[in-house]
């Protein structure tokens, strides 16, 4: 057993034996402490490593990875209770927690869309339109996969491995990494391509490209922006969406359906990963079953 493990497991029963709380509230507590013990076992950190600073990026993290400001809220108190149980059992001598601050509520942060409204934003899609069967794969892809706008339209054949249940994503600073991809994708993208694409009249150099106009050309950024601002108005939704809001809701649904935090940062591309590191310095198979257990996609 872990260092971690051992603390957590001691927290777990403080909470349990001494506050007496119900099992929901120490659930959710330990599943907060999971997280930062996830972003520190990542970075080789012990329990009395942790500072201020660590906390601070750790939050950050957060942020990045589209959670919203009450569930961040949510996980500090849960990290503010573990610091205290530990200065309680004289694990540590210092609370670097004791400065961290709750975020304003009120604070503006990305949307999220929950999986009842990405359900009705598919089925706003008119499936008598030429584009629909396009335009459906596309969604399913930008929310299954958590994929940056550039990144899906810039997708190409010869980077899907439908057999092995990856995509290989070419992200920023021409970063390359391995997402795993749900049945709803390869189905998706397999009706498209077998009943529009491959009718249409390809223009040269396009061949290769998954997302294709009418014209038979590469699909741009502001299409896919326009195609997503359409089906939020047809279903008279008050959020702000973008492609982008998809990325966050992926990214969000994950964790707090209580996926491995250093998982889900991989995905996003949030490391520095090339193809071959992917081979050699992770477990694919650990990150293929963070997100295909704890995606709703994969959820029956």
């Amino acid at each position: 057993m872990s260092t971690w493990e051992r603390y957590i497991k001691h927290f777990v029963s403080f909470l349990k034996i001494e506050k007496g709380l119900a099992e929901n509230s120490i659930f959710a507590y330990q599943n907060d402490v999971n997280k930062l013990a996830d972003f520190s076992i990542a970075r080789n950190l012990e329990v009395s490593d942790l500072t201020f600073e660590h906390l601070k990026g750790f939050i950050e993290d957060l942020y990045e990875l589209g959670l919203g400001a009450r569930s961040q809220a949510r996980i500090i108190s849960g990290v503010k209770q573990f610091f205290g149980f530990l200065m309680l059992e004289s694990i540590v001598k210092d609370d670097p927690s004791e400065l961290l601050e709750m975020p304003r509520l009120g604070r503006k942060l990305p949307q999220v869309l929950s999986i009842e409204e990405i359900d009705q934003l598919i089925e706003a899609i008119d499936m008598s339109k030429a584009e629909s069967h396009r335009n459906k794969a596309i969604i399913e892809t930008l929310y299954s996969c958590g994929l940056r706008v550039s990144e899906l339209v810039n997708l190409r054949f010869s980077q899907i491995y439908f057999e092995e249940g990856f995509i290989r994503v070419i992200g920023k600073g021409n970063k390359e990494r391995l997402v795993p991809v749900s049945e709803s994708v390869e189905h998706e993208i397999g009706i498209y391509n077998d009943h529009v694409r491959r009718h249409q009249n390809i223009k040269p150099g396009n061949e290769n490209i998954v997302f294709l106009n009418r014209r038979g050309a590469q699909l741009t950024r502001e299409m896919i922006f326009t195609i997503i601002k359409d089906l939020a108005k047809a279903i008279d939704l008050k959020k702000t969406v973008s492609p982008h809001t998809f990325r966050h809701s992926f990214a969000t649904h994950l964790i707090e359906g209580g996926a491995n935090l250093r998982a889900v940062q991989e995905m996003l591309g949030h490391e520095s990963i090339t193809t071959t590191e992917i081979y050699t310095h992770l477990d694919q198979r650990f990150l293929r079953e963070a997100i295909i257990s704890f995606h709703p996609r994969n959820i029956s």
